[in-house]
């Protein structure tokens, strides 16, 4: 049995045959993933953006939530770590596809090993006010009260997508980064290292494929989909690897 991770799927970006494309190489992927899956982690940033009111959920999505009904229905553990484009989930998930739902980085034992498993969104930020200040606003929930009571469905879901696409193209593509992007994650699990025993990093957020290894330390950082589509996977020996999905 193995552990599957992915992140920055970023269901719901862009035109409509692009989004449509990368949600059937994803649904493809869980498919895939399942047949030897102990467990599926989603390491944030699976939406493009996700905000629910108490009796609304943002349309589309439905082969990707019926594929992870379908895997929890099996007994197959599905996790969601929220990123900064999906952090306003409610209960919908969890009661409806019988996801597992983290809003904060997880120190998990699998296979026998210790992995630190986080999106990566708000680390390594500390000479960056702006970005704190962001943080902080996007996490508060009286900000999460208010605006499910004074926008309407149909607003919040338009401003949404404008923020998160605005958001996702800072980033820039694939081809335009490099690995110099993931070092602040580096920087971050070297510090937490110092400390505390890990054998393993597992990262989003970056948009860049990365496996690296150093004396001591193993960070995999995970690409998006709609350029990079690549996934770690955990198997039952301790080893970790990141692997590309060109199926």
């Amino acid at each position: 049995m193995s552990v599957y991770f992915a992140s920055d799927v970023h269901l719901g970006s862009d035109d409509a045959a692009t989004a449509r494309a990368v949600e059937q190489r994803f649904v493809a992927w869980l498919d895939y993933a399942a047949h030897d899956a102990e467990a599926i982690f989603l390491v944030g940033d699976i939406f493009d953006f996700w905000f629910e009111y108490r009796h609304v959920v943002p349309q589309g999505f439905v082969r990707t939530l019926g594929k992870i009904a379908e895997l929890t229905d099996r007994g197959i553990r599905v996790v969601l770590l929220t990123g900064n484009h999906d952090m306003w989930v409610g209960d919908y998930l969890s009661r409806e596809c019988g996801m597992e739902i983290y809003t904060a980085p997880q120190l998990l034992t699998l296979a026998g090993q210790q992995l630190f498993v986080a999106h990566g969104d708000n680390m390594q930020i500390e000479g960056r006010p702006l970005l704190r200040l962001m943080n902080g606003v996007f996490r508060s929930r009286v900000l999460r009260w208010l605006f499910s009571w004074g926008v309407h469905p149909d607003l919040a879901m338009k401003f949404g997508r404008w923020w998160s696409g605005k958001s996702r193209k800072a980033h820039g593509t694939e081809e335009a980064l490099d690995e110099k992007h993931t070092e602040p994650l580096i920087r971050y699990a070297r510090n937490y290292a110092a400390s505390h025993h890990v054998d393993h990093f597992v990262f989003g957020h970056m948009h860049i494929a990365r496996d690296y290894r150093e004396e001591g330390l193993h960070t995999v950082h995970m690409g998006a989909w709609d350029t990079a589509p690549t996934y770690a996977v955990l198997n039952d020996t301790g080893s970790l690897t990141l692997e590309r999905f060109d199926k």
